[in-house]
Parts: structure tokens; C-alpha cells; sequence
């Protein structure tokens, strides 16, 4: 096996079974740790589908999890009543769906118009359409506007208890495995292939005949759809939404986290999250301008190791 084999059964294999271990020595903190973790890697994961390997740099992916968190979060605030009884608020199936949809609508109508565009373009329509999600939710005061919404209670479903700690996490973690594998499964594919190839020289593969347009859409709904599953878990575990969680800074996070593990690798987008949130709580103890260090980090990541954390790993420039 090559080294980054190794590394992803190492990482893979630490996150399954290092939660009962922080439950068993008394440090539940760590487990929701590794929960927020787990979920960030399946929105970066997302991200990197259509960065890493479509080179498309959206700046708005955020809103895309915001969108799938107020999917959770809406429902549960109202209640959907069918024969006088409670049915749909707190269905774990009807919030999933309904944050895959509608993100993968809102992905749908945002990208036909944004893939009209390239480059720095590009970059500022994906930012501006998650900003007007922002502050469309801060106008909402019957959703708390810039203040939020709790979500008094998660979603349910068979087999699951999300309000034990060591169950939602590890229904996060297959919800992972599960990203992983379908990234894996369509970046190999000729769909991915194509992707890819749009990627490195757009002007070829028109040549070639392919509707390259239509393929990074399809990439972009995909990606949202992804990013809005993210989201839904990630009202599940924090049983609290904002605005905050769709801003601008929010999606440079996730880019930060595809650069820092490494890009268009199928492991990068999980290396990064897993080194943001360790280098976050760590000098986050020791200062609270610990944003300077990280944007150090990342000016070297780019000068010195631009294929990431895998990249070093691997001794490959690019992974």
C-alpha cells in the first residue's frame, strides 16, 4: 500500500474509534468535537467536487449548508399537522429531503446563471447569491433574524437516537464515509473524467464534443445537494441556526480547509478539517486572534506545499 492508503485507513480508522474512548475516560467535549469535525469534511468534501476537480472557485457554498440547517430548523419551529397529529416536524427522512432539494434547487437556479461566468466572475456572483440568502434569512424575525433559532428537538429517525452523543456522531461519520465514496465514484467516472478535463483545457473538451456547461452544472447541483445534507446534520447537532452560518467567511473556511489537506484529493478535504479544528482549538486557548496564525499557515501551505497536507504526506507537490 502507498502512503496515502495508509493515511486514509489511519485518519478513517481513528475517527471510528477514538469517540467511545473520550466517553469512557470522561472527555465528552472531544467527541463533539470530532462530531463538528466529521461534519465540516462532508461540506468541504462537497466543495472540493467542484473546486478541486472542476476548478470552479465558489465563494458561497456556505449558504448551501445554511439552507440545509433552516431545513431542520423551519419545520420544526411550525409543525406540519396531518389528522390532528404532530407528523413531519421532527422527521429526520422530510428534513434530510427537504434540505437536499431545496439546496439542490437554490444550486440549480444559482449555477445556470453563475457557470455563465468565469474566473474572478465567477468567484463574486457565487458570493453575492449566498450573501442575499444571508440577509434574507437576518430579515426573517419570525426566525429569529441575525439572533437565530434554536431547534428544540433534533430529528428523528428508525434506528438513530441524534440526542446521544456517540449516535449522532457516528451517523455523521457513515453520512462521511458515505461522501467520500460518492466524490471517489464520480471524479472516476467518465462524467468525473470530463469534470476534470474542463478543468485543465475547457477549450479541448468543446472540441470533443462535450457540453462542458451542462457537466459543471450538473457538478455544481450535486455539490449543493451535498452541502445542504451537511447542513441538516449540522442543525441536528448544534440545535441552533443563524445567518452566520451561510456568510461569506463561513465559505472561505471550507476553501481554507480543501487547501490546507489538500485539493482534488478524495482525503484532502477530511485532512483539512480535521487540521482546522485541531489548530483552531489549540491556539484558541492561547489567544483570540488566532485567525493571524492560521492565515500564516495558509500563505506557507500555498508557497511551500501546494498539494496540501496529503501533498507532504505523499511527498508529492500535488496529490
Amino acid at each position: 500500500m502507498n502512503r496515502k492508503t495508509i493515511t486514509g485507513i489511519v485518519l478513517l480508522g481513528l475517527l471510528a474509534v477514538l469517540p467511545p474512548i473520550f466517553i469512557a475516560t470522561g472527555n465528552a467535549f472531544y467527541v463533539d468535537l470530532t462530531t463538528r469535525l466529521v461534519i465540516l469534511a462532508i461540506a468541504a468534501t462537497s466543495l472540493n467536487l467542484v473546486l478541486g476537480y472542476g476548478g470552479l472557485v465558489s465563494f458561497g457554498h456556505a449558504a448551501f449548508v445554511g439552507i440545509g440547517a433552516y431545513a431542520v430548523g423551519i419545520p420544526a419551529y411550525h409543525g406540519i399537522y396531518g389528522g390532528g397529529e404532530l407528523i413531519a416536524s421532527f422527521n429526520g427522512f422530510y428534513h434530510i429531503a427537504l434540505a437536499v432539494i431545496l439546496s439542490a434547487l437554490f444550486a440549480l437556479i444559482t449555477g445556470a446563471i453563475c457557470l455563465r461566468t468565469k474566473g474572478v466572475y465567477f468567484i463574486m456572483i457565487t458570493m453575492a447569491f449566498a450573501q442575499m440568502v444571508y440577509y434574507l434569512f437576518i430579515s426573517l424575525e419570525t426566525y429569529g433574524a441575525d439572533d437565530g433559532l434554536v431547534i428544540d428537538l433534533r430529528s428523528e429517525l428508525p434506528l438513530v437516537n441524534l440526542d446521544k452523543p456517540l449516535q449522532m456522531y457516528y451517523f455523521a461519520f457513515v453520512s462521511l464515509l458515505a461522501a467520500l465514496l460518492i466524490v471517489r465514484t464520480i471524479v472516476r467516472s467518465r462524467f468525473g473524467m470530463v469534470l476534470q478535463g474542463a478543468k485543465g483545457n475547457p477549450e479541448r473538451m468543446v472540441t470533443l464534443g462535450y457540453n462542458i456547461y451542462l457537466y459543471r452544472l450538473a457538478a455544481y447541483v450535486i455539490s449543493g445537494a451535498m452541502a445542504g445534507y451537511a447542513g441538516a446534520l449540522l442543525g441536528n447537532f448544534t440545535t441552533f441556526i443563524s445567518p452566520d452560518m451561510m456568510d461569506w467567511h463561513r465559505s472561505g473556511e471550507l476553501m481554507f480547509m480543501i487547501i490546507l489537506g489538500g485539493a482534488a484529493t478524495t482525503l484532502g478535504p477530511l485532512m483539512g478539517s480535521a487540521a482546522f479544528i485541531v489548530v483552531e482549538e489549540i491556539l484558541s486557548h492561547y489567544t483570540v486572534y488566532w485567525h493571524l496564525p492560521f492565515g500564516l499557515m495558509l500563505i506557507a501551505i500555498v508557497l511551500f506545499a501546494r498539494g496540501g497536507v496529503m501533498g507532504i504526506i505523499t511527498g508529492k507537490d500535488k496529490s
